[in-house]
């Protein structure tokens, strides 16, 4: 069996995903050493594998994250070169001693594709977004604001090229590191017709579908046995979601319509701003998301990649408010399929509005539905698993390569 090193940035919608094909791995017989934070520590050791912390790397984060999260390229080049430095001794004493067989890396976690190329271990990428090349690179909508940043930070990101360069990562260029491309084994957590232009990319691309833990699988509850009055479920992630404007307007918005409505706001958000809340809502700084949606009729949201795959996954169509340029291209994807509604600002008659269109139009709900029977037949983790194990090097294969090194 082989030892494989898995890496991943803080985010949930990025670590989820994985936790499905991570258990399925164990299962099969293979070490999974899984380089995290905290946070996730507990659900990524349930899964069976072995967790090592890395919130001591990362750099501490801005005071002005919200506005840069997404926006700032120049900054997120900045934290991945930083990181992978940080990060080097403990990895590289990590590799003499574990011998990874693979590593598996988070399509954002550059860091991860980086000690594969310096270390020349077996690399395969896992991404939890669409997956993004010079084809689907023109769906995500820059603002002006973004395209400033861009130009104006091009110095900082070549000298963090070059710091890179002199600790030994042999880097053409920026766009090497971010990119997908055809000679790279590559996972994606949605089906080829979720995927726009899934023709483009090469056989190297499994289109695994959404993965979701067996574990937390819930069963759609039918209309029937639910309450009288539809279910609206609203939220904005799990990072940019102190958004208390937002939320009064949802709850000035749903207030008007017969419903029942459950507001996740998030941790950092004070719910002492939010007014006056009618009966019949449930605002809570977190809930367990596939349980909601599970019982919902419409979900608003924020249009992550995650989020989008887990509501389409329970079947259920979408109010789609994306907040920056990935979601933007995930929002445009779901709104092609028919899923949603999208919405340019959330003023309380456009929410009001959209929402009504997409509960009482069941067009909405039917196409929701024929992408969760898309999803059912795809690989799922299991799948994904299985395809890991046919990509990684053999121990035969291994010790030629080490040995072509040696020459």
């Amino acid at each position: 069996m082989s030892n494989i090193m898995f890496f991943c940035i803080p985010a949930h919608g990025h670590t989820n995903p994985t936790i499905g094909v991570v258990r399925e791995l164990v299962k099969l017989g293979h070490c999974v050493r899984y380089y995290s934070f905290t946070e996730f520590q507990e659900k990524i050791e349930a899964a069976g594998a072995e967790f090592v912390a890395c919130d001591s790397y990362l750099p501490p984060a801005p005071d002005d994250l919200d506005e840069k999260v997404g926006k700032d390229f120049a900054s997120l080049i900045e934290m991945v070169a930083d990181t992978t430095i940080a990060l080097d001794p403990l990895v590289k004493e990590d590799i003499a001693a574990f011998h990874p067989d693979c590593i598996i890396s988070d399509s954002v976690c550059f860091w991860g594709k980086l000690f594969a190329w310096k270390y020349q271990i077996p690399f395969v990428c896992s991404t939890t977004t669409m997956a993004f090349n010079q084809h689907t690179a023109k769906l995500m909508k820059q603002s002006f604001t973004e395209i400033i940043r861009m130009f104006t930070g091009m110095p900082r990101i070549q000298k963090k090229m070059e710091y890179l360069r002199q600790n030994g990562y042999q880097i053409e260029n920026f766009v090497s590191i971010i990119q997908n491309d055809n000679e790279t084994n590559t996972i994606v957590y949605t089906s080829s017709r979720f995927q726009p232009m899934a023709e483009t990319f090469s056989k190297r691309y499994l289109f695994a579908g959404p993965s979701v833990a067996e574990t937390s699988i819930v069963p759609i509850c039918p209309t029937s046995a639910r309450k009288k009055r539809p279910q609206i479920y609203v939220s904005l992630g799990t990072v940019l979601n102190n958004n208390i404007e937002f939320y009064r307007n949802c709850i000035k918005a749903f207030s008007e319509i017969d419903c029942q409505v459950v507001l996740s706001v998030g941790k950092n958000t004070d719910l002492s701003k939010l007014g006056e809340i009618p009966a019949y809502f449930t605002v809570l700084p977190y809930v367990n998301q596939l349980e909601v949606l599970a019982k919902s009729d419409v979900f608003v949201t924020h249009c992550g990649m995650n989020s989008v795959q887990e509501s389409l996954y329970l079947g259920v169509p979408m109010v789609l408010f994306p907040q920056h340029s990935e979601e933007y291209a995930v929002a445009h994807r779901a709104e092609e399929l028919g899923t949603g509604v999208r919405i340019k600002r959330a003023s309380v008659k456009t929410l009001k509005k959209a929402v009504q269109e997409v509960i009482k139009n069941p067009q909405y709900k039917k196409n929701a539905m024929e992408m969760r029977e898309n999803f059912m037949q795809c690989a799922g983790p299991a799948g994904a698993a299985a395809w890991i194990e046919k990509v990684i090097p053999q121990k035969e294969e291994k010790a030629e390569a080490e040995d072509d090194r040696a020459l």
